[in-house]
């Protein structure tokens, strides 16, 4: 069926040696030219993102091209002599793919600034913002595993591409030829020319100075702090350490095997700072250092974890728990330094922990739920600078690890979320509490809250049919109660609607449509179910509401089960 492709392929593809291999290796498997064929890597709002290989469902410099080349058609369409701006992180064939995008953006008559070297996704959003440029594209596969590589485009307010642009996009990319109707010219005459210039270092001291900006205490000794940190094999390494030596930590030990740049991604088969496997060197590092805090980045330094010291013993917290630390600790320190704007502004997503409501409750402070994706973030904190109230923005967060304070960047940021982690348990330190013992403080407080996530790989086309297939059968034959508790209103956010289960009234969602369901229990819980965006997985979010710890977590396991079930898994 896929034969006439995988034929053109074996003769055009010609640019890339390793493409060349794999496509003599798979002449004779059909299965692996069908799943290598059978469809075009999807272009959206996320940009790309699937394993590198040969084949129009991989990531290659053929798939990156067309991409490109549909990128380069909006930017010509929307203004003359644009601009754009591109980085990479330490993914397998990253910095080839970043080289591939600069001489296609060159050849159509745009000028590129190119970061010299693997550079977080946040600085990425700094420099479309600060260069004035018309797009951005950052190469990364996030937390993937090494398999995978990723192609996320931005717009010029910093954010990624907005769902018109990227239709825009997917719409040259479907009319051109991906071998014969892509403009490239070569990379090294470009650079030559001035058509492709490297971003120097003034561009990344201004972006750690808008970061620096974003501390509580500006007089806060940090010395006393110990830290191990992990860039696990990705960007974080140069600009962690440098925002921490900044504010005065210094006492920083980094895990000396997971330092250096390295897409294979040894120690970490998948680096992701959500699970403690990816803690696991740190971990061993920690029995001689004895930190107070374990810090981990990913290899796009977008998303940060930590395990916490208590008592000798490393206590992983989720991104929904140093999220809700985060809120309190800046809205009360802000509030003791006097710095706190008037009428407060957080934002967090759908399916971010709802004690967040609680404490912006208490002071005084908006919060304001957006769809899942740090782009709609950005979007908030948009329309605030729009009024002159960008000011008002304190923290943008999702459980999923991905933190930001300040507007200077549209984009989740791990350098900020690291040196912010860093004050504010150097913070609680000083008062003789550690981090877990303030979220018990606010747990009493407010309520016993337990989150959780589970994703379900289904991969190649079968699983895009299934996951389908659970979405459509949810809504036709929705469910009246889980682990045996009633729903009380069902979210369906593909249709824009809320129902009350009790009486059947219906309300409208004002947000834009998404392919998620939610679930409310009369508990206080909730369920939620979403397809992934970036990855093969249908994911299940769970949040159980307690009145003890003990409760919450017997409902959080009541929930998974139910959940699982409700999937077919």
């Amino acid at each position: 069926m896929y034969e006439k492709q995988f034929e053109l392929w074996c003769k055009k593809a010609v640019g890339d040696p390793d493409l060349i291999n794999e496509l003599n290796e798979i002449r004779n498997d059909s299965a692996a030219i069908a799943d290598a064929f059978y469809t075009d890597l999807e272009f959206g709002t996320a940009g790309l993102r699937g394993v590198i290989g040969a084949g129009t469902n991989r990531m290659n410099i053929y798939t990156v091209g067309k991409a490109t080349q549909g990128l380069a058609a909006y930017v010509n369409s929307v203004t003359e002599n644009g601009s754009v701006a591109i980085a990479y992180d330490s993914r397998i064939k990253a910095d080839t793919f970043a080289k591939t995008a600069a001489a296609i953006f060159a050849a159509n008559g745009i000028k590129v600034y190119l970061y010299k070297e693997l550079m977080p996704t946040p600085m990425l959003s700094f420099a479309v913002r600060r260069l004035k440029c018309d797009a951005g594209v950052v190469v990364t596969a996030s937390h993937n595993p090494s398999k995978y590589n990723g192609y996320k485009a931005y717009g010029p307010d910093g954010c990624q591409l907005g769902p018109e642009a990227a239709d825009f996009v997917l719409s040259i990319m479907n009319s051109v030829d991906i071998f014969d109707g892509v403009k490239t010219m070569d990379f090294n005459e470009a650079l030559a020319e001035g058509k492709i210039e490297y971003i120097e270092q003034w561009l990344i001291d201004e972006y750690l100075d808008e970061v620096y900006k974003r501390r509580v205490y500006d007089s806060l000794d940090l010395s006393n702090l110990n830290v191990i940190y992990t860039p696990l094999h990705g960007s974080g390494n140069k600009p962690v350490r440098s925002i921490l030596s900044k504010i005065g930590v210094t006492n920083v030990t980094v895990v000396p095997e997971q330092e250096l740049p390295d897409g294979n991604f040894p120690t970490a088969p998948y680096p992701n700072p959500e699970i403690r496997q990816a803690f696991e060197c740190a971990l061993k590092l920690a029995e001689t250092v004895n930190p107070d805090l374990l810090l981990a980045t990913d290899p796009d330094c977008d998303r940060v974890g930590i395990a916490v010291n208590v008592g000798g013993e490393y206590k992983l917290l989720t991104g929904n728990e140093v999220g809700v630390l985060l809120l309190e600790y800046i809205l009360s320190g802000r509030k003791a330094m006097g710095t706190l704007p008037k009428n407060p502004v957080a934002v967090k997503t759908i399916v971010t922990t709802e004690l967040c409501q609680k404490i912006a409750d208490a002071h005084g402070c908006q919060l304001i739920n957006v769809l899942t994706g740090f782009k709609f973030i950005g979007e908030q904190i948009a329309l605030l600078e729009a009024k002159g109230e960008e000011e008002r923005y304190i923290l943008g967060f999702e459980e999923s690890y991905g933190y930001l304070s300040g507007g200077y960047v549209r984009d989740k940021d791990a350098v900020v979320g690291s040196m912010l982690i860093c004050e504010m348990t150097a913070y609680y330190k000083s008062k003789g509490k550690n981090l877990l013992e303030v979220l018990g403080s606010l747990y009493e407080k407010y309520g016993y809250y337990r989150s959780s996530q589970k994703g379900f790989a289904c991969e190649g086309q079968s699983g895009m049919e299934k996951i389908k297939g659970i979405m459509e059968d949810l809504r036709k034959n929705p469910p009246k109660e889980i682990a045996n508790e009633t729903i009380v209103t069902i979210k369906d956010y593909g249709n824009s609607v809320a129902t009350d289960t009790k009486t059947g009234e219906q309300s409208i969602i004002s947000l834009p449509v998404s392919n998620v369901l939610a679930y409310h229990l009369n508990d206080g819980s909730s369920l939620i179910v979403r397809p992934s965006g970036t990855e093969p997985k249908i994911k299940i979010y769970m949040e159980a509401v307690g009145s003890s710890a003990k409760d919450a977590e017997a409902k959080q396991a009541a929930l998974l089960e139910a959940g699982t079930a409700l999937l077919g898994f």
